[in-house]
């Protein structure tokens, strides 16, 4: 039973990281490796919020979430939106270097040492008791939550708002798009925000429940691979890819070695690339644009 639990809980914790990656690319068709850092800093945005609001845990993560949301759409405003009709390879290069810049700053402002937002807030995190005597702690249990509400907010968005419609239309033909009257910068500014908000909901939980440090950028990158394994172009091949990359990884953690943990996801990743690379629920037609 506590077997199930954890796959379940770090299929969460892939799948909400990986739906980032597929937001922006579904929509400019651009690979933002530098997403992991993306969501590390918005966990160290709430660790300043944190003690910026004392005693208001509340404002404190409210303040961190729109700073998340406004960094990504400033990513893409001042440095992505530069990139508009270059290479891809450019853009995706940018994103790396992007990456690397932000792992120095932080390390910079917030050095090297584990934090612990949750003490800032006065959060706690108890152990939830399950049937069949599995336990997990409070925070897992949002994290899981978070994943559900947050897809079924996006599957609602991209199907039934207007600006969801035009971000789809964006990412099908961005030529006729254009020519209907849809801004396009303004949707990539809106789908790097998005990207960045999921990412750092992720960061910022995983932080109150195990501490932040600065590996937490391996895990979104560890992440990145369940993207892959679904498609890129797909939220559904987000979720059941995150759930495969889980499965493997906890399982080969409990019955063979715990020191496979950081290898695991790149194995099913290759795998998945030998046997279809376009992913379980991309195309074929997407996957020749990479």
């Amino acid at each position: 039973m506590q077997l199930g639990v954890n796959i379940i809980v770090l299929a969460a914790i892939y799948a909400l990281i990986a739906c980032g990656y597929v937001l922006i690319y579904r929509v400019s068709r651009v690979l933002n490796l530098a997403h992991g850092e993306l969501m590390m800093l918005g966990s160290y945005l709430l660790l300043a919020t944190a003690s910026t609001f004392t005693g208001h845990p509340l404002v404190a993560i409210a303040v961190a979430l729109v700073l998340s949301l406004c960094v990504g759409a400033l990513v893409y405003l001042f440095l992505m939106r530069k990139m508009a009709g270059e290479m891809v390879l450019a853009a995706v290069l940018t994103t790396i270097a992007l990456g690397i810049l932000l792992r120095g700053v932080m390390v910079i402002v917030w050095s090297a040492q584990q934090q612990y937002p949750g003490q800032a807030l006065g959060v706690v995190n108890p152990a939830i008791a399950l049937p069949g005597g599995a336990r997990i702690s409070t925070m897992a249990a949002l994290l899981v939550l978070a994943t559900a509400v947050i897809y079924g907010a996006l599957f609602a968005f991209l199907r039934f708002s207007r600006w969801g419609v035009r971000m789809r239309a964006a990412g099908q033909n961005p030529l006729l798009a254009a020519q209907r009257g849809i801004n396009l910068h303004a949707i990539y500014a809106l789908a790097w925000g998005l990207s960045t908000l999921t990412g750092s909901i992720a960061g910022m939980l995983i932080s109150l429940d195990s501490g932040l440090t600065g590996t937490m950028v391996l895990i979104g990158l560890k992440a990145f691979p369940a993207a892959l394994v679904g498609g890129l172009d797909s939220l559904v091949g987000a979720l059941f890819g995150a759930l495969i990359v889980a499965a493997a990884e906890i399982s080969l953690i409990h019955y063979v070695d715990p020191l496979l943990s950081d290898v695991v996801p790149f194995l099913v990743l290759i795998v998945m690339l030998i046997i279809r690379p376009w992913g379980l629920f991309g195309t074929r037609e997407e996957l020749d644009r990479v």
